[in-house]
């Protein structure tokens, strides 16, 4: 939760300016944004939707740092909703969306900046569906440590053909690099700040994923008592390690490449036999004999430690999953496979 701002001294001038304009009424804010241009308005945007609380004496010596005759309006409390609400008085819907969205994305001023943000993962999955050209433009504007980590997830042919592009790459055309940054901003960053806006049953179950088992009852049996609709809906979201029952062979033999043997073996042992035997059915008869003789070596395990196990095969999961490199099917008729 932000802090209340009480300390006058501490505020930057920007954050002023964002002060001023959400203690303004509609008709006169609605004019200063039309004065300005896209970069100011996204700039003070996003010092307005991250402002929180303002003690209503800071907010008076800043009325009366701007103008002498102005009096305090008390407290007032930036958010995106009403951020929003004011640039809708002043620009249009489609307007407004676009610096929303660009608020909501990665932290940066220039395009640039922002990639540099972005996971590795997420912007090799958007780049191995572009040109080859396309992509060394774009790696060769973000930092290398960066460009080297996206490099080596994206496929290796399409990876050898971006370098040999950026080694024979010469001065890009600024329109070039314009189209480039605006197809960033209006296909992969609009998407991307879509995206991020989680629900927060979604966020819950992601939460309640982590808990150990013991934790995880107790809150759920809280939480129906409370609200049986959201409890309802978090365990719909949630995704277990006996979920794993919903990867197909392909999935689960992608899956065991990724896996530690000794974190498998632990997470095994406090499976379901549905997910023991469906991994024993994709590995060779003699890696099974192997993994049930080391499971059987372990004796009682805490089901902390077996948790904790769990909880990392399915990280593995998801990681593999939102790359594209398994299919999770949620079980319904669409989700099903034809061979």
């Amino acid at each position: 939760m932000a802090r209340t701002k009480e300390d006058y001294r501490s505020i930057t001038g920007p954050q002023k300016a964002a002060i001023m304009m959400l203690s303004l009424g509609e008709d006169q804010s609605t004019k200063l944004f039309g004065m300005m241009s896209d970069d100011e308005i996204k700039e003070l945007s996003q010092l307005m939707a991250k402002l929180g609380t303002v003690n209503s004496n800071v907010v008076e010596r800043i009325f009366i740092e701007f103008a002498d005759q102005l009096s305090s309006t008390g407290s007032l409390v930036g958010s995106a909703q009403n951020t929003e609400r004011l640039l809708l008085k002043a620009l249009p819907k489609d307007r407004v969306d676009a610096i929303l969205e660009e608020i909501r994305g990665p932290a940066g001023r220039t395009m640039w900046d922002k990639l540099g943000n972005v996971s590795e993962q997420v912007l090799a999955n958007y780049l191995k569906n572009e040109y080859p050209q396309t992509v060394a433009i774009i790696l060769a504007k973000i930092a290398g440590g960066h460009a080297a980590r996206v490099l080596a997830i994206l496929p290796e042919n399409f990876a050898m053909e971006v370098i040999m592009r950026m080694l024979r790459m010469e001065a890009v055309q600024k329109e070039v690099l314009d189209g480039v940054e605006k197809t960033l901003r209006t296909e992969f960053m609009a998407n991307l700040a879509r995206t991020q806006r989680r629900d927060p049953h979604d966020m819950m179950a992601d939460i309640f994923n982590n808990l150990d088992r013991n934790t995880e009852n107790r809150f759920m049996s809280a939480l129906e008592e409370r609200n049986r609709e959201s409890a309802e809906r978090i365990k719909q979201l949630m995704f277990t390690f006996d979920d794993l029952v919903r990867l197909d062979a392909g999935g689960i033999q992608t899956l065991l490449r990724h896996c530690e043997k000794d974190k498998l073996g632990l997470a095994l042992k406090g499976g379901s036999e549905g997910v023991k035997e469906l991994f024993f059915k994709n590995m060779s008869e003699r890696a099974g004999k192997m993994m049930r003789e080391d499971m059987e070596a372990l004796g009682p395990v805490r089901l902390r430690d077996v948790d904790q196990a769990q909880n990392a095969i399915v990280a593995m999961a998801k990681e593999l999953s939102a790359s594209g490199q398994i299919v999770i099917s949620e079980g319904r008729e669409e989700d099903e496979l034809v061979y």
